[in-house]
């Protein structure tokens, strides 16, 4: 550190203010050089060595030769500047305010600027008259003159065993005692301003006309540091063994005159008043009703002066500073410095007192080294304050950045939501269009029965009121002519009438149930999604390609967790794409590792995937598979997103399918595990196969097992949704051949078209041939195609289907190649 004395260009005042940033336990770099600087620019330095003086007052310091030379002709001395410069902070004193250093000079105890502060043994300050409040009395076996009489250690101040006495205690009920004696009075504990406990004297101070300074203290008195709580007895000298803190006057002083509002009173209890006047002896600032009743104009107190506050504030700032005097020896001077005692000194201490043995040095050196040590330690705190000062504009940006973040985050949030409600929307939208159409399907179902019932109707209405009238001739013989074929006639109409004819085709409820658990149970784990985890997310799956296999539309695939894995998993997901190359789509997440997907197109390529997940979150994904249904189904793997192949295996897959008794009408029969099928009733039934096509080229056959009275049965395909109580063909979700023992229709929406000659028997062969590449459907009679293409331009979902009644049995055959014939005309095309 190194600091500079100059004279200004001119005489107008340089210490305008204070500045510094406060920092952690007291006040900052600006504030301790601040003090020093004001120190240096209100005092000359002290001299090194005091003349010798014995039982008078001590002569008042002449100023340095350097302070001489600059002194004006007014006796003045001109305003200066002091600039601090240190290696790494260099500014001057007007930089900082002195706000920020109130605290550290108010008393602990009442809360006020320090008045006569006291420095304790601990280094900390303390009012003298404050410091009389909390003085203790002792017993008497624990005075200092006990203890010297006992032989015990002597030391200037001793210090209290605290085990033995407790003055403080932060758990304590208000009251404070001495332990370990029973015969010591108890005292309220009161506490300051500033929060501190503060003992009361056990008895009142006699009324005394002394100021507090030399008014006597009790015998055997103690006194506890009210911010370090260390209690100490105090000797013969009491109070004035203690030595005073000019320094912090002076730095209250400076800060007091600093301050620009009006004076107060410093005699008011609870808000001070404006102060009228001031009083150069007592030196204190009055308001006129403490004017009158603490300095009242009569006895003594007439002759003091007087004058305003403005006046007296001048004054004040003008008044030489008290020299700080021995506290042994109070009418010398301090000349040297106790380097074992770490104090100043007097020379009558160094020739006759305790320091006479001690290592001493110059007074002047000592306070030149220590404000550098003081200056040096402050580099660290200034770089402290200066981290904090960042720290705090960090914290505010931060506050800043955190509003911007949330109304982002809150607009992303309402953005998402009203997604998921869009989302809701869309997907009610097509929901209701269902219900419609299902409610539509039932009114046109409903409505052609009644037409056809009530066609029906007519006609028996009609053969019965015929009937009638033949039976009222009475010609024997023209009777009997037509009596058999109407007796057949109206047995065969009872027949038509029989199970199932008066049996409503559609029941009023709807066969719809919506599932929306699953929704709101996601709905309900709808949470925010942690970006930073503790813990690891899961390996990922690992295909078991053995293991993988399809059979028909239909495949299973199976996974495991690497064998070195040690993060369990909660779940899988399993991903496939939708067989035209398009976006993945979740088709089960579970626990399992292993899965069936049903319902995939023949002859159709997907991608499948696998990834794991728990608490955390989600693995990456593991190998894709590669698969194609139908005949020939090839499986590979390919490691995405690089599409390199690393394996491959082929399996071969057919479609083989049954019957499906949860679709077919109630009055078909199955036997012969699903494959053989008839009908309890004379009117036509029909049944779907469990397996449907919307892809390649499909063939199977149906032999017919018996064949009585010449039915005619229809075979082909239909969509899912086709009515089951009428011949197939009837209406527009069936694409027939319906065939008796001579010929053969073509029949869709009931329109019958290409009559082709040849019928079945008993034991003929019914071939039906669906090639959804070229979108046709074709039929063969044993072998042989029947009529020409019966359907083109067929799309969509197709079922096998067969309507035959109680006069019919077949069988099904599934899993069979494409007949020679059709497989040579499809090569010449």
């Amino acid at each position: 550190m190194r600091a500079s004395l100059s004279r200004p260009p001119s005489n107008k005042p340089l210490l305008t203010g204070w500045g510094g940033t406060r920092g952690a336990g007291g006040g900052g770099p600006g504030l301790a050089l601040g003090a020093a600087v004001r120190w240096l620019t209100e005092r000359a330095p002290h001299r090194e060595s005091a003349p010798k003086r014995r039982g008078k007052a001590p002569l008042p310091t002449p100023p340095p030769p350097l302070l001489a030379k600059v002194l004006d002709t007014t006796g003045r001395r001109p305003p200066r500047q002091i600039r601090l410069q240190c290696s790494r902070f260099c500014f001057a004193p007007s930089q900082v305010p002195m706000e920020e250093m109130e605290e550290e000079l108010k008393c602990p105890v009442c809360g006020s600027f320090y008045r006569e502060p006291i420095i304790l043994p601990c280094s900390h300050n303390i009012c003298q008259a404050c410091a009389r409040n909390i003085l203790v009395q002792t017993p008497e076996s624990e005075s200092p003159q006990s203890r010297r009489a006992s032989g015990s250690g002597v030391s200037d101040y001793d210090y209290l065993d605290l085990d033995k006495m407790s003055l403080y205690s932060e758990a304590d009920s208000g009251y404070g005692s001495y332990g370990g004696f029973a015969s010591a009075p108890t005292t309220p504990c009161q506490k300051s301003p500033n929060g501190v406990r503060v003992f009361p004297p056990a008895m009142p101070p006699p009324a005394t006309h002394l100021s507090p300074a030399l008014a006597p203290v009790p015998r055997n008195s103690c006194i506890t540091c009210p911010q370090c709580h260390r209690s100490l007895i105090l000797d013969d000298r009491g109070l004035r063994g203690f030595p005073k803190n000019r320094v912090l006057e002076g730095v209250i002083d400076r800060y007091q005159q600093s301050k620009a509002a009006a004076l107060k009173c410093q005699l008011c209890e609870k808000a001070p008043k404006e102060a009228t006047v001031m009083c150069e002896q007592c030196d204190v600032f009055y308001c006129d009703p403490c004017r009158l009743r603490c300095h009242p104009p009569r006895g003594p107190l007439a002759k003091h002066r007087l004058v305003p506050p403005a006046q007296g504030r001048v004054s004040r700032r003008l008044s030489p500073r008290k020299v700080s005097t021995c506290t042994d020896h109070e009418l010398e001077n301090h000349s040297m410095y106790c380097v074992q005692c770490k104090m100043p000194v007097c020379y009558q201490c160094l020739e006759e007192g305790k320091h006479s043995s001690h290592e001493v040095k110059a007074l002047g050196a000592m306070w030149k080294l220590h404000k550098s040590q003081l200056s040096q330690a402050l580099n660290g705190l200034s770089d402290r304050a200066k981290e904090a000062k960042e720290f705090l504009v960090q914290l505010r940006n931060m506050v800043q950045q955190i509003q911007e973040n949330s109304v982002e985050f809150e607009a992303c949030l309402v953005a998402q939501c009203d997604a998921l409600i869009d989302a809701l929307n869309r997907r009610k939208a097509q929901l209701l269009a269902r219900v419609n159409k299902e409610h539509e399907h039932k009114l046109k179902v409903v409505r052609d029965q009644i037409s056809h019932c009530t066609v029906k109707l007519r006609q028996t209405t009609g053969l019965m009121e015929y009937c009638l009238e033949v039976i009222k001739e009475n010609d024997p013989s023209g009777f009997l002519q037509i009596s058999d074929a109407l007796i057949r006639r109206v047995h065969l109409t009872e027949d038509q009438w029989g199970k199932g004819t008066l049996t409503p085709r559609m029941t009023t409820d709807f066969d719809l149930s919506l599932d929306n658990s699953p929704l709101l149970q996601s709905i309900h784990q709808l949470d925010f999604v942690q970006m930073k985890t503790s813990s690891p997310v899961p390996a990922t799956p690992i295909l078991q390609l053995e293991e993988c296999c399809t059979h028909n539309n239909s495949a299973t695939l199976s996974w495991k967790q690497p064998p070195l894995s040690t993060v369990p998993a909660d779940g899988y997901i399993l991903e496939l794409d939708d067989g035209n190359g398009g976006q993945f789509r979740e088709v089960y997440v579970g626990k399992e590792t292993m899965c069936t997907v049903d319902g995939l197109h023949f002859n159709s390529t997907y991608n499948a995937r696998i990834k794991a997940f728990n608490k955390t979150g989600v693995s990456q994904y593991s190998k894709t598979l590669v698969l194609q249904t139908s005949e020939g189904c090839n499986f590979e793997t390919q490691s995405a997103p690089y599409s390199q192949l690393v394996d491959i295996k082929k399996l071969l897959a057919v479609a083989w399918f049954a019957f499906d008794p949860g679709s077919a009408h109630s009055d078909i029969i199955f036997s012969n595990d699903n494959l053989t099928v008839t009908c309890s009733s004379y009117d036509d039934r029909v049944v779907l196969g469990k397996t449907g096509f919307s892809k390649g080229v499909h063939y199977w056959e149906l032999t017919v097992d018996r064949y009585d009275n010449h039915p005619d049965p229809a075979f082909g395909v239909a969509r899912i949704d086709v009515m089951k109580d009428v011949m197939l063909g009837k209406d527009d979700k069936a694409w027939a051949m319906y065939v008796d023992n001579n010929r053969s229709w073509f029949m869709h929406n009931n329109s019958h078209t290409n009559r082709t000659e040849g019928g079945i028997t008993k034991g003929a062969t019914i071939g039906i041939l669906l090639d959804l590449n070229r979108k046709t459907l074709t039929f063969f009679i044993n072998d042989e195609q029947q009529g020409p293409i019966a359907f083109e331009n067929v799309e969509g979902l197709f079922f096998p289907a067969v309507s035959l009644n109680r006069n019919v049995q077949v069988t099904l055959h599934t899993g069979l190649p494409v007949p020679d014939c059709y497989s040579s005309r499809a090569s010449i095309a």
